[in-house]
Order: structure tokens, then C-alpha cells, then sequence
């Protein structure tokens, strides 16, 4: 049975789309198969793997509000064992059109069950908010990555996305976990990027991943050829962190094997 991972966190710009695409691609580097679920409306996801969202049929949006299956939404990358639920700008209305919608916090979980066992890892990329779509992605989620940014405002927001999960835990999901705290944008030259990394580390202690997310080009410019890093130069600082990162989450999950 497929973990479903979110990577969530309402702050914008801390790295969600950049983990949620390079994580996914490196799993599948590792012959893990995987789905990227794009869940947030700019579809940067979508068109960060190579696909353009203007053409695309069905999306995460028809499945969750017109009850499209998911299979017929899935497409295919052009990495071996890499798959995407794409995203589309529609999805901008689907919380106002979902409010009266019996279960409306499970329209997502509801949407992936039915292929969750064809893959060995479902990502998620969640918007930049904790409305109605990223709590639909916890719902959903076995377990869910935080990327924190090595700057000076990291930990702000934090405490409120961690009761928004606690709630969720509670009410909706009680099987959600917190697979980690990612930090990201880490640069090793600034003293401000080591204090965070310090702070995090000694308020989360074992929460914390022991992988590091550079400040890398190669990460910056994949997006524009529509690759992963992995795809674009994989001997990059960018591409190898998350290789790294995957290869701590199989080992977390004992899945190294």
C-alpha cells in the first residue's frame, strides 16, 4: 500500500514545490513508483515535471468537485516510475464550490484511495494556506514534511501550522504523522542559516531531517526546462540533497532494503 506524503506549509516560498518535484523524482530515480499530486492552483508542479497545465483534460479539481476518477487523470512523465495528478487553475474555486458538500475534508482522500496501492509513494504539493484544499491534502495524508526556510522569519507560522495538524489529528485524520521538518535554502557561508538550522534542531530534535536543502542554481533553474533537478544536472548540491532526503525517508520507513 502507496504512503501518501504532504508537503505543507502556509508560508509561501519555503520550498514546497521544489520538494514535492524533486523528492518524487528521486524516489522514482530509486525505482520507487510515485505520484506527484499538484494541489495547488498555480500548477507549478504540473509544469515543473514538463507538462503544460493549459493542456490538460482532467485534473485533481475534476476529481475532487466532478468526481472524475483518478486513474483517468494520471498521467505520465517522462521519468521511469514518476506519474502526476495534475493541477489547473480552476482548482482556485474549488473550496467555494465544495462548502456544501457532505465530507467536504475528504473529497481528496476519497479521490486517491482507489489508487493508492498502485504506487509506492503519493506527494502531494499543497498550496501555500491551510484552507480547505491543503486541509482536504492532510486528510488524505499518511504523513506530512514541513520545509522551513533557513531565514530570519523560519519559525514564523510554524505554531500555527502544527495546531492546524493537531486539529486535523484529532478530527479528521488520527493516523497523520509528521514525517519531518525539512530545512531549506540553507546556506553554509551565512551565520543566520546555522542558527536556524540550530533552533530547529534543538526545539524539534528527532523531527528534524538530517538532510540540508542548499541554495542551489540547479534547483533554481530546472523549473524553467520543466525537469527535475535530477533530470537537469544530477551531480548538483540541489539534485543530491534530495536524493539524499529520499534515501532518509526509505530508511525511516524501512523501505531500504
Amino acid at each position: 500500500m502507496g504512503k501518501i506524503i504532504a508537503i505543507a506549509n502556509q508560508k509561501g516560498g519555503v520550498g514546497k514545490t521544489t520538494t514535492a518535484i524533486n523528492l518524487a523524482a528521486s524516489l522514482a530515480a530509486l525505482e520507487h513508483r510515485t505520484l506527484v499530486v499538484d494541489a495547488d492552483p498555480q500548477a507549478n508542479s504540473t509544469s515543473g515535471v514538463g507538462l503544460n497545465p493549459r493542456e490538460i483534460t482532467n485534473s485533481i479539481y475534476e476529481c475532487m468537485v466532478d468526481e472524475v476518477a483518478a486513474k483517468d487523470a494520471i498521467v505520465a512523465t517522462d521519468i521511469d516510475f514518476l506519474f502526476l495528478l495534475p493541477s489547473h487553475i480552476n482548482l482556485v474555486g474549488a473550496e467555494v464550490e465544495m462548502v456544501n458538500l457532505v465530507n467536504r475534508e475528504e473529497k481528496m482522500r476519497e479521490a486517491l484511495l482507489p489508487i493508492k496501492d498502485e504506487f509506492d509513494f503519493i506527494i502531494i504539493d499543497c498550496s501555500p494556506s491551510l484552507g480547505l484544499i491543503t486541509i482536504n491534502a492532510l486528510t488524505a495524508a499518511n504523513s506530512v514534511i514541513i520545509p522551513v526556510q533557513c531565514e530570519y522569519f523560519a519559525l514564523e507560522g510554524l505554531g500555527k501550522l502544527l495546531n492546524t495538524i493537531k486539529i486535523i489529528q484529532t478530527r479528521l485524520n488520527t493516523k497523520l504523522e509528521i514525517e519531518g521538518i525539512l530545512l531549506t535554502m540553507y546556506d553554509v557561508r551565512l551565520r543566520l542559516s546555522n542558527q536556524v538550522v540550530d533552533e530547529v534542531r534543538t526545539h524539534f530534535k528527532q523531527m528534524a531531517f538530517d538532510t540540508l536543502i542548499p541554495r542551489n542554481i540547479k534547483l533554481s533553474e530546472s523549473p524553467g526546462f520543466g525537469v527535475p533537478a535530477i533530470s537537469h544536472d544530477a551531480e548538483s548540491k540541489g539534485a543530491v540533497s534530495y536524493l539524499n532526503l529520499a534515501k532518509e525517508i526509505l530508511v525511516k520507513n524501512g523501505m531500504d532494503r
